[in-house]
């Protein structure tokens, strides 16, 4: 699995213009979901993503994670962190897993991010999203079970 992480003032999810996940502080993941993924890898950047010690103290320093800001996770499904773009112009997505086992893995691993205290939204798997977020910092990070 793979997660690009960013710290966010603000962010919301639409489909077909109607807001369907919206977070105030917090975290937006783009979350992809390869072939070999399984519920071990959910687990581990469930456990990781809560507890990244990615938000600022009263000292300035980077001290505190969203379960000790009392922040949100707005978690969006993104097949295309698996694009390869190696070869050609345009990029191949075998990569990414298929729907139906991608869904599965994704619902696994927002459950187990809301089973840790966090409160979490999303969007629509599958569908054409709009995503929009304040970024905050901004603090973006990329975590991958595989590296």
């Amino acid at each position: 699995m793979k997660v690009v992480l960013q710290r966010s003032k603000q962010a919301s999810v639409s489909v077909n213009g109607e807001v369907k996940g919206a977070i105030s502080s917090g975290l937006v993941l783009l979350v992809g979901i390869t072939h070999a993924d399984t519920e071990k890898d959910a687990a581990w950047l469930a456990e990781k993503i809560v507890n990244l010690r990615i938000f600022e103290d009263e000292s300035g320093k980077m001290n505190e994670s969203v379960l000790d800001r009392g922040g949100s996770i707005l978690s969006v499904s993104q097949f295309t962190l698996y694009g390869d773009c190696k070869k050609g112009r345009r990029p191949n997505f075998m990569n990414a897993a298929g729907g139906k086992q991608a869904n599965l893995l994704y619902e696994v691993f927002n459950q187990l991010l809301r089973e840790k205290g966090v409160h979490v939204e999303t969007g629509i798997f599958g569908a054409m999203m709009d995503v929009s977020l304040v970024n905050d910092g901004p603090v973006t990070l990329i975590l991958d079970t595989k590296e």
